[in-house]
């Protein structure tokens, strides 16, 4: 449980002042994350549609609250 959130968002903005990446190095973790994604046969979907009614009705509750 996350008792001092301030405290844990500021750490988050100095961790991520800190470790800036090169546009190489998030290339290599964003094509590693793909490959692992691959292997546990997460991605891609082989129905790109599936699941798209309930994002439609997410998108319009969340459209309807602003």
């Amino acid at each position: 449980m996350i008792k001092n959130a301030d405290l844990l968002e500021q750490w988050g903005r100095e961790l991520f002042r800190k470790e800036r990446l090169s546009f190489k190095e998030n290339l290599e973790l964003f094509e590693g994350m793909w490959k692992e994604a691959n292997t546990l046969h997460i991605l891609p979907s082989r129905d790109p549609l599936e699941g798209i009614e309930s994002k439609i009705n997410i998108a319009k509750i969340l459209n309807s609250l602003s």
